[in-house]
């Protein structure tokens, strides 16, 4: 049903079951997924915050199957000819958070009131982003990893992993795990990895090459764990350090 006070661009299209509520915007160059919900003042599709576009350019926003939209979240179109910002399946964009031109975004990943991702962010499936958390553009947050609220993230942060303040890695996000259906055997063997890779002196990226080329750790999801860190142009989250713990010692 369209409401006679709506404004329908000729031609347009959604996916069944799409509902648009009032005062929301979505542009031309998007395409929803079936069952899209988009809520007031929220506008997709909109030019990306880039003071070199060429608004003339056929770019766009694609958001897949189920996603929720709320109140006044913005998800800006790619600022390359013929690409799209990309949301995947069954997300939840809460009140005012932001997804930046470029972006890639994973399924069932949820962002928190006024969480935001630079241009040109990837996030992982299962992935959740706490209120007011901000993602530096390029960084990489992998899948099942756990974001805090308030966090300032500026380097790459490997699957399964839980962060918070700058960058600072607080560990291994057990509950998340467990509430996909991981395995003990799979958790126990990733726990493991973690702590190989992060307390191995040398370079992250090749103490994570090396175990991943010596079949040390063989589930699927080590290996996914491992092969994170040959990605990226970006450094990596580290652990918080112990002199940081003491100056805090009530966290």
């Amino acid at each position: 049903m369209i409401h006679p006070t709506a404004i329908v661009e000729p031609g347009a299209q959604l996916g069944a079951g799409c509902e648009i509520m009032a005062y929301a915007v979505v542009t031309k160059h998007c395409v929803l997924g079936d069952r899209v919900v988009v809520h007031p003042f929220a506008v997709i599709g909109g030019d990306p915050q880039y003071l070199k576009f060429d608004r003339a350019s056929e770019t766009g926003v694609r958001i897949g199957a189920g996603t929720i939209l709320r109140e006044q979240v913005t998800i800006n179109r790619s600022i390359h000819p013929g690409k799209a910002t990309v949301v995947g399946e069954n997300c939840f964009f809460m009140a005012g958070s932001h997804a930046g031109h470029d972006c890639e975004v994973g399924a069932n990943v949820v962002l928190a009131n006024a969480a935001l991702l630079a241009g040109h962010v990837r996030v992982g499936d299962h992935t959740f982003l706490g209120g007011g958390a901000a993602v530096h553009q390029f960084c990489r947050i992998g899948e099942s990893v756990m974001v805090a609220g308030h966090a300032a993230i500026t380097r790459d942060v490997p699957h399964f992993t839980m962060v918070a303040e700058r960058d600072d890695l607080i560990g291994f996000n057990v509950v998340g795990l467990k509430r996909r259906g991981f395995s003990r055997a799979a958790i126990a063997e990733l726990k493991a990895a973690f702590h190989d890779v992060y307390h191995t002196p040398g370079n992250v990226r090749e103490v994570a090459a090396r175990r991943l080329a010596s079949t040390v750790f063989a589930s699927a999801e080590s290996k996914r764990f491992l092969e994170f860190f040959a990605g990226g142009t970006r450094s990596f989250a580290r652990p918080r350090r112990a002199d940081k713990d003491a100056e805090n010692p009530s966290d």
